[in-house]
């Protein structure tokens, strides 16, 4: 991908001000600062307005913040509502509790071919550290290989495998047609395959399966999967379990999905109306309420 061309990270958010201030810092020292931040937001209070407001001045790249209002979790919806934001050639989804290091960007772009798509993954911080870090406005983002190691032998951290860098070359594509695993925290689609596929579908609401869905159509359409592991890897904050009561109506539209050969959302980005949306941190009477 072009050095020129931009990027747009879509952070979803939903009343984590905290935590969304820390994944803009680290957004905010990229490497590569040829993209636009697009701030999907799922009906939060209006501090998240605030915080948005508050890194506009400071970024050294665009950032727009749209939102719908709260009707249960819709991240397939929102996500979709950021997309239709975007200006980027490429689209990359991050959630709002996702701390990125400085390559980032830059490694997404490398990785990036058309016909392709990207999965990153995560290393998942205890609730304990979460707090620490948040508390104490540690760039956590910013930890070397020494200071995860030891994170991990005091259990705040899961893993470590997900920070190391390794160049896989063509080991990235050996699992180019498994939908498994990939997960809308770290995900990097061309917009014109989202397009093509009309976005995520919005008929998931609830937690889980809008970005399973959204993966197995892209497999439908030709798009193959590319594995940022050991490349692109994210630090993920703690949070409470999400409620999980939609999950099994979710599952049964995943395995349609999967048995058949349907490459676009039943409704999906070309089903949003013009005027169902706010762009809350553009008009400064809806930034305020």
């Amino acid at each position: 991908m072009s050095d020129a061309e931009l990027i747009s990270v879509i952070v979803t958010t939903y009343n984590r001000e905290d935590a969304l201030d820390a994944v803009l810092r680290a957004l905010a020292h990229q490497s590569d600062e040829n993209f636009e931040i697009v701030i999907a937001d799922d009906g939060s209070r209006a501090e998240t307005a605030r915080i948005a407001e508050s890194w506009r001045a400071r970024l050294p790249m665009p950032l727009k913040h749209v939102r719908h209002e709260h009707r249960g979790f819709r991240g397939g919806e929102i996500r979709n509502r950021g997309i239709r934001a975007s200006a980027g050639a490429i689209c990359i989804f991050l959630d709002g509790d996702c701390l990125a290091g400085a390559d980032f960007v830059a490694t997404h772009r490398r990785l990036y071919e058309p016909g392709w798509f990207v999965t990153g993954n995560r290393i998942l911080l205890s609730r304990q550290l979460t707090e620490a870090v948040l508390a104490q406005g540690r760039a956590a983002e910013e930890w070397n290989f020494a200071v995860l190691l030891q994170q991990r032998l005091r259990c705040g951290i899961n893993r470590l495998l997900p920070m190391l860098h390794l160049p896989l070359g063509p080991l990235r594509k050996l699992q180019c047609g498994r939908w498994q695993g990939a997960q809308t925290c770290n995900l990097a689609v061309a917009r014109s395959d989202l397009d093509r596929i009309d976005g995520f579908d919005c008929d998931y609401t609830g937690w889980g399966l809008e970005d399973s869905d959204l993966v197995v159509r892209l497999l439908h359409a030709g798009v193959r999967r590319k594995d940022g592991r050991f490349a692109t890897g994210v630090l993920h904050l703690w949070h409470p379990h999400s409620d999980r009561s939609h999950l099994p109506a979710n599952r049964t539209r995943l395995d349609e999905v999967i048995g058949g050969a349907r490459v676009r959302a039943l409704r999906g980005l070309s089903s949003l109306g013009a005027d169902d949306a706010v762009p809350a941190a553009e008009n400064s009477s809806v930034a305020r309420r």
